[in-house]
């Protein structure tokens, strides 16, 4: 049985033919969610649209649902990484990367704490600052079995930030004359998630282009660590008295996207397999958001308030100045 405040979160005040035609629209969007043009923000935006007009038909049944194939996608996605070239990148930069996302970290906390922000909201957005986005996000999520409407929240800060970047870092670029290396590996350690990263740098050159694209891949690596640590730690300072009501549970599910990813790597056969796999998984991570956007209602959104975001645009614009005059100073290369 919801709670009073359950109930507030699931089922916004909608007309009296809302849930009628929501049982036929929002599965309808979620198989339109799955053609190959729809990115992941606008699978997220529709979801929370669809909630926003219509309200969530089964709100019991797509939170448990959204979050099994948030997990499997996430495997899914290791599928297309290359271990081999991203260990050899990785290695390159390992000091600074590990120096940014523990600084990303201490200032999303300091943050998080100053404004407010509810904790998992605040360590979501702050790992998908720290490592790359919606990515991170999605692993860190269950493991910490973060509700939908703060898996969402955090996403929507994330996916605005990153269509901002997109359109504003290559004139930043040529106004301050940044090499194609330079812009590269800038875009890879400032824009959260991996699709900007490329789509920046893209607009930047192929050089740049080829540096943002193997820096952004060793940084996303560092998923699996952060989030056993995240999850270890959780678990830990949960206690007894939470086991069996919504504990932190330990991301076994990233040993999978670990072993997907070394398949690829060391059975260059199955790269062909691994593309689609992995393409797949893209596919069904942006259905997972629809659905997450589905649980996320005004009543929610509302008592989240403004703060998220304020702590998101913060932690982005301190994080990206830093790395940018790290950069320009030779102090990263």
């Amino acid at each position: 049985m919801l709670s009073p405040m359950s109930a507030a979160i699931s089922t916004p005040t909608l007309q009296p033919w809302g849930p009628r035609v929501a049982r036929v629209v929002a599965p309808l969007v979620a198989v339109l969610t799955l053609l190959p043009w729809v990115s992941a923000g606008a699978a997220l935006l529709a979801g929370i649209a669809v909630s926003f007009t219509l309200g969530n038909p089964w709100p019991t049944r797509t939170r448990p649902l959204a979050q099994k194939a948030l997990t499997w996608s996430v495997m899914g996605l290791g599928a297309g990484m290359n271990l081999a070239v991203i260990g050899r990148v990785g290695l390159h930069g390992f000091v600074y990367t590990a120096i940014g996302i523990a600084t990303a970290f201490v200032l999303g906390t300091f943050l998080g704490r100053r404004l407010r922000v509810d904790r998992d909201i605040s360590l979501l957005i702050t790992v998908g600052t720290a490592i790359c986005g919606g990515s991170a996000i999605a692993a860190v999520a269950p493991a910490i079995r973060a509700k939908d409407h703060e898996v969402s929240m955090a996403l929507v800060t994330v996916f605005l930030l990153n269509a901002i970047a997109l359109f504003l870092f290559p004139p930043i670029g040529h106004a301050l004359h940044l090499s194609q290396d330079t812009f590269g590996l800038w875009c890879a350690l400032a824009i959260h998630d991996t699709s900007s990263v490329v789509g920046a740098a893209s607009q930047y050159g192929e050089r740049a282009l080829e540096v943002a694209t193997a820096a952004k891949l060793a940084r996303a690596l560092w998923i699996v660590p952060v989030t056993f640590v995240i999850a270890t730690v959780r678990a830990r300072t949960a206690g007894p008295e939470a086991a069996g009501t919504g504990a932190a549970k330990r991301p076994w599910f990233i040993l999978g996207f670990l072993a997907a990813a070394a398949l690829v790597t060391f059975l260059p056969a199955l790269h062909d397999v691994g593309m689609v796999v992995s393409s797949g998984a893209h596919r069904l991570l942006a259905v997972t958001l629809y659905l997450m956007g589905l649980g996320l209602s005004r009543a929610a959104l509302k008592s989240l308030g403004v703060r998220p975001l304020i702590m998101a645009v913060t932690l982005w614009f301190v994080l990206a100045s830093v790395t940018l005059g790290a950069i320009h100073f030779g102090w990263m290369s």
